[in-house]
């Protein structure tokens, strides 16, 4: 056998696959975790939150090990990011709670919510340029937490139910989206009030937001299958629709090329978008009912959670 045939036949082994140049693999996670968001961490492996088994998971890609942490009674952990301190910080609906997990001693440390606010539904968190770490919940809740202090604050979205994704631009703003309330809005990170962006067209559902490298704002339209992307210096939109979708663009992230990552509900999965062509590229999961709900990565890797089938998956170039 050559030997390229045999790189490619021990890769495909593995679960690995290729499309344009990428190449995609999987990983399990215990069955029943539902993984739902994902982190990639600086030191090479990748946080996970357990939603159905109340953990939170960290893989080591290089050896497919997982380490699971337990979050407490009732949790159900939906979205995580790593903090300026290393640290795993999770939004957990069960908890009604922002969690703090320690990288190395696996303590975790819980932020509740104030008693005003008893069934936030937590979604997403962010961090701003001060340290402060920002987080949305979806019964018509965001609020921040003072990781020196511990003081969390809270308020009551503008228009209700609905705020989901989070992020921060480069220059310190916090914007979050509203999958109900159908808008997006610029949080003062000072006094805490939000301004609302209503949307290029009414009813786009807006799921989740993230910043590239100039500040433009880029979001997943869930019910038109769409992508937008937000000036706020011009205050304008643009928008273009994933190929052949007419609902189900979940996720967004933008990685440190610009390029725009998303999911696609419908054709079951993760598209690519270079705003430099214009161009989609689409990597399919090999098993139906994949639900990739949110992407985050690192240079040259991007990283999903397939929900719906106990995977992690990453897509290299």
């Amino acid at each position: 056998m050559r030997p390229m045939i045999l790189i490619v036949t021990i890769l495909l082994a593995l679960g690995w696959t290729s499309a344009n140049a990428a190449q995609v693999a999987y990983f399990d996670v215990p069955k029943g975790s539902h993984p739902h968001d994902v982190a990639a961490a600086p030191d090479g492996t990748v946080w996970y939150t357990g939603q159905h088994s109340g953990d939170l998971g960290r893989l080591d890609p290089k050896t497919g090990k997982i380490e699971r942490v337990p979050l407490g009674k009732g949790s159900r952990p939906h979205g995580v990011i790593v903090g300026p301190d290393g640290a795993a910080w999770v939004t957990d609906s069960g908890l009604n709670a922002n969690l703090r997990v320690d990288p190395k001693t696996k303590a975790v440390q819980v932020f509740p919510l104030p008693k005003e606010f008893p069934d936030a539904n937590l979604n997403t968190g962010t961090f701003d340029n001060k340290g402060i770490y920002w987080f949305t919940g979806q019964n018509g809740v965001y609020g921040r937490v003072d990781p020196s202090s511990g003081k969390v604050d809270a308020w009551k979205a503008p228009r209700g139910r609905g705020p989901y994704g989070i992020a921060t631009t480069p220059s310190g703003d916090v914007w979050y989206v509203s999958l109900a309330g159908d808008h997006l809005a610029k949080i003062d990170t000072v006094s805490g009030e939000a301004s609302l962006v209503e949307p290029p067209k009414k009813g786009v559902g807006p799921r989740r937001v993230w910043s590239d490298s100039k500040g433009l704002l880029w979001v997943s339209f869930w019910h038109t299958g769409e992508v937008g992307r937000y000036d706020p210096m011009a205050k304008s939109w643009k928008t273009w629709t994933l190929p052949n979708a007419k609902f189900g663009c979940y996720s967004v992230y933008v990685d440190d090329k610009d390029r725009v990552w998303l999911t696609d509900f419908s054709a079951n999965a993760i598209v690519r978008f270079d705003p430099a062509t214009e161009k989609f590229e689409s990597f399919a999961s090999n098993r139906s009912g994949a639900s990739v709900r949110q992407m985050l990565g690192r240079p040259g890797e991007a990283w999903g959670a397939e929900s719906g089938t106990d995977r992690l998956v990453v897509v290299r170039d």
